[in-house]
């Protein structure tokens, strides 16, 4: 293996992904879900999971932020 400047290495495991949490009622994913939104509020990305979309599929076309809903 090869280390690189600043101590990590170039080969070996990659690191482990973290599970996507739904904003608004904490529902984990440990993988992109397609039926999942992301959204990007204040430069921020925030997914919702599908329940919590479809509830609020109205003010998600009408682009408002989530602190709406």
């Amino acid at each position: 293996m090869t280390s690189l400047p600043g101590g990590s290495d170039k080969g070996g495991s990659a690191p482990e992904p973290h599970p996507i949490v739904c904003a608004r009622c904490g529902t984990q994913a440990r993988a992109p879900q397609p039926t999942w939104t992301c959204s990007v509020e204040n430069g921020k990305r925030r997914y919702f999971c599908e329940a919590c979309s479809r509830e609020n599929l109205r003010a998600i076309e009408g682009r408002l932020d989530s602190a709406w809903w």
